[in-house]
């Protein structure tokens, strides 16, 4: 076999997922570091006459396993083979072409046709693309899925992804939390661009904090992640890829409305300056000036805030060196609460978060050595932020520094490659809330290697472990292993094992919880949280009605040696506690994506979870009840119809929720055990989100949509409102369903026609 080289990418990693060496899936930003020429170029559609990138085309060379997926620009890099050898280009709805390469001297361009010759083609693709060359089953969610709501920010990025969901965490804060195999968002590890960015004090608003117009791809993958990338994951990971300095969409503008008040301007400005170097700039403004008060208890549904946000990065590119640094700054500043005709009587939650953040993303190159890799990623952060409850104060502060040095290469051949380096974390928290201060500095260095063995066509086993020495908790061992196997050309099996590890922040996790009267206790010392996940998924690809369509089947488990309790059985209290017992979490899913028509996509999704934690430990009880706040059925059905040359789309998700668990907060309830109390379930309701937008060959499209457009909303979400510094205030425990009703919005997108 042909040596196939290394790839560093800060994009959809092969560093940071567990690629086999020879698989290529590089992002706008790929450095590609090899000896053997590389072929690049570009793959098409013809939209009247013009040549439209093809977003996710399956590059690949003929009876090898070495192949890639186009970029946000249609672009795509892949190691050359022997002359002659065959290069097969396809995509979802096309043609399939095959080109006999002779020379990688010239950039190539390849134009796909429509399965059946038109007058006009359209892009045609399935909602949700699993990634079918990685070992762990991932998810690719694109700029165009994205572009099928407003996704203002990631917390509103998977209106039509079956597999994450995502609530407000209370009736006060605005806070939006994900859930993810039945788990909360922390237990997902979150990066931006391969380096670790929701976490810490950014876990309750950091959702929040990443634009959704400066996302060019999400990666969602499930179960354990790749050693490369840390120990955190324990349930699963995501990376969003960022519009790069490099990118050949030059300036992008974006404006957003809605009928709530909230006003939303985004900018993203890309330009060559030489041969080797580009700048980038991305900006975010958004504000929320108007009080709304639908159910008439005295709050504010939605706080009133601001927020600015901006990118400032570099890149520079040369045949031995590529380097990618920049700077990160935010402001933002919530107000929540009563409504100001309260005055100063008024129950107010305040919020303003100030971060600043550099990183840098440096590659040396050897061309001579085409097995060999070397890379480095840098990251500091300063995060500050000041809230208050009430009359409770909280202040936090954050610091932290983060590098990982990767080093790639070959044994032997490219049948077994291996990926070993050295990490380093630093974190330094210092928190208080009310009278009660908490402080911790965590110096982790760690060690990892992970080795790949692949039998092209058919097998690819992945096999990681890191080493990290944690200076509060001691050494901790992740061991993680991935298997994928092509039962035939369309029926692909995975299988994942592997241990997280993570050391929790109780208040920044759990802000909803505080906006409540109750007396917050830290029973023991909190230990970190500590588990091991099975993952098993099937995907089958087949032809319904004449039509590409998949089936994809899975079902992971999580179980936990240690874990955070969050205990709010007790009215009036709200307890942190260590797990004594059993803690699990079982999610199955299953999703069907057709393609009934031409230019009508349709998927359907329902998944099922079984999550179950003991309670009671530092009472004397060890009882084993179901996770509130968790719905044991949940189904999702999108569709998409786009009419010719993309001119008009409509698309339209229809989500039903079923009934999950909350604390009984009856009046003069007191909490005696966990054996006989009482048992509350939140109902079930439906949610329909719907949008239509309009493109123009200028460069211009409007669209217009709405969310909850059946008007369901949790008519009193807020316990003890009349009373908001009485002993029973509570505006977190309880909060299930929706807090706002029916919302409509309309913006633009404005790409100029280069």
């Amino acid at each position: 076999m042909a040596l196939s080289g290394f790839t560093l990418w800060y994009g959809v990693s092969a560093m940071a997922q567990s690629d086999s060496i020879q698989t290529i899936k590089p992002a706008a930003d790929t450095v590609l570091v090899s000896t053997a020429p590389r072929l690049i170029g570009t793959v098409n559609e013809l939209v009247k006459g013009r040549r439209v990138p093809l977003v996710g085309a399956t590059v690949r060379w003929a009876e090898t396993s070495t192949g890639t997926v186009t970029d946000s620009a249609g672009r795509f890099y892949i190691q050359m083979q022997p002359a002659g050898s065959q290069l097969i280009v396809s995509y979802v709805g096309y043609q399939a072409d095959t080109l006999r390469v002779a020379s990688p001297a010239a950039e190539l361009t390849v134009t796909l046709r429509a399965e059946q010759t038109l007058q006009e083609v359209t892009v045609s693709g399935a909602p949700g693309q699993i990634d079918r060359i990685n070992p762990i089953q991932t998810e690719l969610i694109t700029q165009r899925t994205l572009a099928k709501a407003a996704c203002c920010n990631l917390s509103e990025s998977f209106e039509t992804n079956a597999s994450v969901s995502v609530s407000y965490s209370d009736a006060v804060t605005g806070a939006k939390q994900i859930q993810f195999l039945g788990l909360g968002g922390q237990y997902v590890q979150t990066n931006v661009e391969n380096i670790p960015t929701v976490r810490g004090l950014a876990t309750a608003f950091g959702l929040n904090y990443i634009p959704g117009t400066w996302i060019t791809s999400i990666d969602v993958g499930k179960g354990a992640g790749s050693v490369v990338n840390g120990y955190e994951s324990m349930s699963g990971q995501m990376n969003v890829e960022l519009q790069k300095p490099d990118s050949p969409d030059k300036l992008f503008l974006n404006g957003y409305v809605n009928s709530f008040g909230r006003l939303e301007g985004n900018a993203n400005w890309s330009k060559l300056l030489s041969k080797t170097w580009s700048v980038g700039v991305l900006g975010h403004a958004s504000t929320l000036r108007s009080e709304l008060d639908q159910n008439n208890d005295g709050f504010r549904d939605l706080p009133l805030y601001t927020q600015f946000n901006a990118i400032n990065r570099y890149k520079y590119s040369s045949e031995r060196f590529m380097a990618q640094f920049g700077v990160k700054a935010l402001y933002e500043d919530r107000d929540g609460g009563q409504l100001s005709r309260f005055g100063s009587s008024r129950y107010g939650f305040g919020n303003t978060t100030r971060r600043l953040e550099f990183f840098s993303k440096t590659a040396r190159l050897y061309p001579e050595k085409p097995y060999k890799g070397l890379g480095l990623i840098l990251n500091g952060l300063h995060h500050e932020q000041t809230a208050n409850f009430g009359y409770r104060p909280y202040q936090g502060q954050q610091r932290t520094f983060y590098a990982n040095l990767i080093y790639q290469s070959i044994i032997g051949n490219t049948n077994h490659t291996y990926k070993t380096g050295l990490s380093y974390l630093l974190d330094d928290y210092r928190e208080q809330l009310g009278s009660r201060q908490t402080s911790r500095t965590e110096s982790v260095p760690g060690i990892f290697v992970e080795y790949t063995y692949t039998y092209p066509e058919k097998l690819t086993l992945v096999l990681g472990g890191r080493f990290d020495y944690h200076n509060l908790y001691g050494g901790q061992w992740t061991p993680r292993a991935h298997l994928k196997y092509n039962l035939n050309p369309n029926l692909t099996l995975r299988a994942s094992a592997g241990r997280g590890f993570r050391v929790p922040n109780p208040f920044a996790e759990n802000f909803g919880y505080l906006v409540s009267s109750r007396a917050v206790f830290l029973d023991g010392s909190l230990r970190p949280e500590i588990s091991w996940n099975y993952g098993l998924s099937v995907t089958n690809d087949f032809e319904l009605l004449g039509k590409k369509s998949s089936l994809v089947l899975d079902y992971h488990r999580t179980d936990f040696q240690n874990q955070l309790v969050v205990d709010v059985e007790h009215p009036r209290e709200l307890h942190f506690y260590n797990l004594n017992g059993a803690s699990f979490a079982n999610s199955f899913q299953v999703e069907l994506n057709v393609q009934p028509v031409r230019r009508f996509e349709v998927k359907a999704a329902y998944r099922l979870f079984d999550v179950r934690q003991s309670m009671g430990g530092p009472f004397g009880e060890e009882r084993l009840l179901p996770r509130m706040m968790v719905s044991r059925d949940r189904v999702l059905l999108n569709a998409g119809y786009a009419l010719p040359f993309d001119k008009w789309k409509f698309d339209a998700t229809l989500q039903w929720n079923g009934p999950r668990r909350i604390p009984y907060l009856g009046e003069g309830y007191v909490h005696t055990s966990y054996a006989n109390m009482p048992t509350d379930f939140a109902p079930g309701f439906y949610n329909l989100n719907a949008q239509v937008s309009r493109a123009f060959r200028s460069g211009w499209e409007i669209y217009l949509g709405g969310e909850n457009l059946t008007g369901f909303r949790q008519t009193n979400p807020i316990v003890g409102a009349a009373d908001p510094f009485g002993p029973d205030f509570d505006a977190g425990a309880r909060v299930w369903g929706p807090i706002t009703g029916r919302m409509i919005y309309a913006g633009f997108r404005f790409k100029p026609q280069l």
